[in-house]
């Protein structure tokens, strides 16, 4: 059986790495599982976040890559939806990501969008802080290997995803 393409789309908050996979979904020529940090983050408890953060979010980070890997394994395609950050409690963060999915088809995508945007859009979603992009900017990891870029400053989301299909060369259901 041949393993499933992951797309790993990688960004800070309001960067647009959502709405592409959303984007993604909608289509009807080409289908993908999806993994996200919000999805995963969400079965740690409030209480343990308050806690240790970044302690609990790694161990949950790590568990989602394991999750790519196992539907890879199996055969589906699989876009995560998240960031690579070194921080405490999870850092070489990169190093890890790569390390657990070695053996599987990776591509990373830059999704990139000036923070002046990105803090205009924490601001109109209301549930981010409007330096919550500049700051995951200065966490995010350095020197990763990117197959692509999208901008969603410039471009929207379904310009996106048609970008990534084509550049990365997705077959078609």
């Amino acid at each position: 059986m041949d393993k499933g393409r992951i797309i790993y789309l990688n960004g800070v908050t309001s960067s647009g790495k959502t709405s592409i996979v959303e984007a993604l979904q909608a289509r009807r020529d080409v289908f993908f599982y999806v993994v996200a940090n919000d999805l995963f983050q969400e079965m740690i408890g409030e209480e343990y976040l308050k806690e240790d953060y970044w302690k609990y979010l790694g161990e949950v980070i790590i568990m989602m890559y394991h999750t790519a890997k196992l539907f890879s394994d199996m055969g589906k395609n699989v876009i995560i939806d998240s960031i690579l950050v070194e921080r405490d409690g999870i850092a070489p963060h990169y190093e890890r990501m790569r390390e657990i999915l070695h053996d599987n088809p990776l591509d990373i995508v830059e999704v990139f969008c000036p923070l002046d945007i990105c803090r205009q859009r924490n601001i109109d979603r209301g549930d981010r802080y409007p330096s919550q992009s500049d700051e995951q900017a200065a966490l995010m990891a350095k020197d990763i290997a990117y197959s692509m870029r999208v901008d969603t400053g410039r471009l929207s989301p379904e310009e996106c995803a048609d970008v990534i299909l084509k550049k990365l060369s997705i077959p078609r259901m």
